[in-house]
């Protein structure tokens, strides 16, 4: 048993829940969750392969679900609540913070830990300084081992020129992707939408590290959900 959880990769969920985020934005968001751990439920073999965390983020950011195997029956799901403004550098600060513990958790505990993957899911632009977030970005980013591959998503009124700053790597062949919300597309299933690349990625990844593959796998574009588009940092320079 213990060879079939050698190797982890980590999940991470950071979404925005800025005041603009009520509603059924808002309803979609906790839907979230309880779908992963649905999706794990019914291939549970590959939730030795993977851990899934979740930090919401407003004026502040919280860790709501801690890095978990989510068959665990000790996890309880959080229900997410608004709060306040868009603080990117709030989510960037405490996503390193963890990211840094967790790994190094994870490793006293004898496991292998890949690169962690994280979805950024914001509906609005950053309402802290901009040189106060592209900080706690470089700092996440550069010249940190564990730094994660960073897969921003955009919905609503999401700025794609400034989500596209925050795909990393993004560029080289490990270059990650943006998803952002089509033009006429309702918020609320576009939320949907993004949670089902999730659960696809994580399944594809767990997938692909059960035959001996390693680290994270996103869909091909042409078989991202309707009104969703797949777009690299370069679409916005």
């Amino acid at each position: 048993m213990e060879r079939d959880k050698a190797k982890l990769l980590p999940f991470y969920l950071v979404i925005d829940v800025s005041l603009s985020m009520s509603g059924d934005k808002l309803d979609q968001a906790n839907r979230i969750m309880p779908q992963v751990t649905d999706a794990l439920a019914d291939a549970p073999i590959l939730s030795d392969k993977v851990r899934f965390g979740v930090i919401d983020f407003g004026s502040d950011a919280q860790v709501r679900l801690p890095l978990c195997d989510l068959l665990d029956d000790s996890v309880t799901l959080p229900s997410l609540t608004v709060r306040g403004a868009t603080s990117y550098a709030a989510a960037f600060r405490l996503l390193r913070a963890e990211i840094e513990s967790n790994v190094k958790q994870l490793k006293a505990d004898g496991f292998m830990v890949h690169r962690p993957a994280v979805f950024f899911v914001s509906d609005g632009l950053p309402t802290d300084h901009v040189d106060d977030w592209r900080s706690a970005f470089r700092d996440l980013t550069e010249n940190f081992p564990t730094y994660p591959n960073l897969v921003p998503c955009g919905v609503d009124e999401a700025d794609p020129a400034t989500l596209a700053t925050v795909v990393y790597p993004p560029s080289g062949p490990k270059a990650m992707q943006l998803y952002l919300m089509g033009q006429g597309q309702n918020p609320a299933d576009a939320i949907a939408a993004i949670a089902e690349i999730l659960i696809s990625s994580m399944l594809a990844s767990g997938q692909s590290m059960a035959q001996g593959g390693s680290g994270l796998l996103l869909p091909d574009r042409e078989d991202l959900p309707p009104g969703i588009t797949a777009h690299s940092s370069d679409d916005f320079v």
